[in-house]
């Protein structure tokens, strides 16, 4: 949902700026300012504050399905595999300029375990969330680059200086909250606790994790897992955007304020106090015949 279709759907409901900075705790003066357009371009906070509005009145009209992940995918024991299939045309622009959709989901969509999980066919791409299936697209060989170059410098620190935590890169599956509710499958992640190394799976909060964005995963790691991981008690949590060339940071360890970088910057990991770095400058001169 774009300012635009929020804007068309402001006169639909006979929605006033007054009713939208009410519902939403977004003053007043602002909710003005972006709807006459003389706020061009609103913070993402903001956007999606005002979103909410439009996509709770939407709901009380109609619930929307939830698709499945495909026609054939069932558990073993013979139910069919229902999740949350998101894709660009569902959210807008990558660089989260854009307001965003909503595919609800009903109460009972919400009951999938860590044993549902554990049943699912082998090579099934999809993280489970606070009980829901959310279908993981494969990622493009630029983001595969990438978390891959990321990862060895992680790698080659942790080696050179005899460290005791560990790296892994994915499918490596977390059990973020120690319950049977979320397993996520971050693009790279640090664990510096090596108790949380449980058999098949870590088993808690990562100290560090790094998300490289595709065009079909962009919400799903600037906004969901964002709050999941913060949440659980991971330290630093990266977002790579390729389109953008942008890299944010979010030290949770200091405060909630995230720190952005540019493909030009080295950046600096917080949990080794900005000893390691990732250049990626560098990483840019070996993948920009990619973009």
């Amino acid at each position: 949902m774009t300012i635009d279709e929020m804007i068309a759907k402001k006169k639909e409901y006979g929605f006033s700026c007054e009713y939208i900075a009410d519902k939403s705790r977004v003053p007043l003066s602002t909710v003005q300012k972006i709807f006459s357009k003389i706020t061009t371009a609103p913070r993402r906070k903001t956007l999606e504050a005002l979103w909410a509005v439009f996509a709770q009145a939407e709901n009380t009209n109609r619930h929307n399905k939830i698709k499945g992940c495909s026609e054939d995918l069932v558990l073993e024991d013979g139910t069919e595999l229902n999740c949350v299939r998101e894709d660009a045309s569902d959210y807008g622009s990558v660089d989260g300029s854009s307001a965003l959709k909503v595919r609800y989901l009903s109460k009972e969509d919400n009951t999938k375990t860590l044993d549902d999980y554990l049943a699912l066919p082998e090579g099934t791409r999809v993280e489970l969330i606070d009980g829901v299936f959310y279908d993981m697209a494969s990622p493009v060989l630029v983001h595969q680059r990438i978390s891959g170059l990321i990862f060895a410098t992680i790698n080659n620190y942790i080696a050179a200086n005899k460290g005791s935590c560990v790296p892994f890169d994915a499918p490596t599956d977390v059990q973020l909250d120690c319950d049977n509710k979320t397993i996520v499958q971050p693009d790279i992640l640090v664990v510096c606790n090596r108790d949380k190394l449980q058999g098949h799976r870590v088993v808690g909060a990562p100290d560090f994790i790094v998300e490289v964005l595709s065009p079909s995963n962009w919400h799903h790691d600037v906004v969901r897992k964002l709050r999941k991981y913060k949440n659980a008690g991971v330290r630093e949590y990266w977002i790579v955007n390729p389109e953008n060339l942008t890299v944010l940071v979010y030290d949770f360890s200091k405060s909630d304020m995230v720190t952005e970088y540019s493909f030009n910057d080295e950046v600096p990991i917080n949990i080794w106090d900005g000893k390691c770095k990732i250049n990626f400058k560098e990483i840019f001169e070996q993948i920009s015949f990619m973009l």
